[in-house]
């Protein structure tokens, strides 16, 4: 017994050990580093993006073993969404979303969390992609139709104020250049 414990603790410290024991023991989902984790969904979602495979996709969700990590999977989702700006990705995610909200595979609770995430994350999103509001506002309300996005949610969503145009308002001045010309005008009228 004591030899085996030996054997965990040398291939633990072992340079790249979880790797090691993952491969000859099969550690489970929860002990598996983050960025191993948000690399695998990000691939899954590529390969179901690919292939259009809903069982799949909710296979290899499942196979993950981090049901408390779907929220991962939401955020990610949804930001490929903003980052395509294709119809056809945002119907896609939609579809692949309400079938694991459906199948109670993602629960309501990380589907609100994974949205709310990337509602923080806007303004940075905005940055690369400058029509992040208007194709989050889009598939937002696309899921609300397609009934697994609640009202909370939907009432959070961030929105982008509109800019004006030079062409509209006070032609194109400075507020305070506005005024000044106004004063110069009356004093000599």
């Amino acid at each position: 017994m004591r030899q085996a414990l030996l054997r965990a603790d040398t291939l633990l410290s072992m340079k790249h050990g979880l790797v090691r024991l993952d491969n000859v023991w099969g550690v489970g989902g929860g002990l598996r580093p983050v960025k191993y984790l948000v690399r695998q969904m990000n691939l899954l979602l590529q390969e179901y993006l690919s292939s259009g495979d809903l069982h799949e996709a909710q296979r290899c969700l499942m196979d993950l073993e981090v049901p408390h990590f779907h929220h991962e999977l939401v955020y990610e989702a949804v930001v490929m969404v903003i980052e395509a700006i294709s119809g056809q990705v945002e119907e896609a995610m939609c579809r692949l979303l309400k079938i694991l909200s459906s199948a109670i595979i993602i629960t309501p609770d990380l589907m609100e969390r994974g949205f709310l995430r990337v509602y923080e994350d806007m303004p940075d999103i905005c940055l690369d992609v400058p029509l992040a509001y208007t194709v989050l506002e889009r598939f937002v309300e696309r899921c609300h139709k397609a009934g697994f996005l609640t009202d909370p949610v939907i009432k959070k969503m961030p929105s982008r104020g509109r800019k004006r145009f030079v062409s509209e308002g006070d032609g194109g001045r400075v507020k305070g250049e506005f005024e000044s010309v106004s004063s110069r005008n009356q004093v000599f009228v």
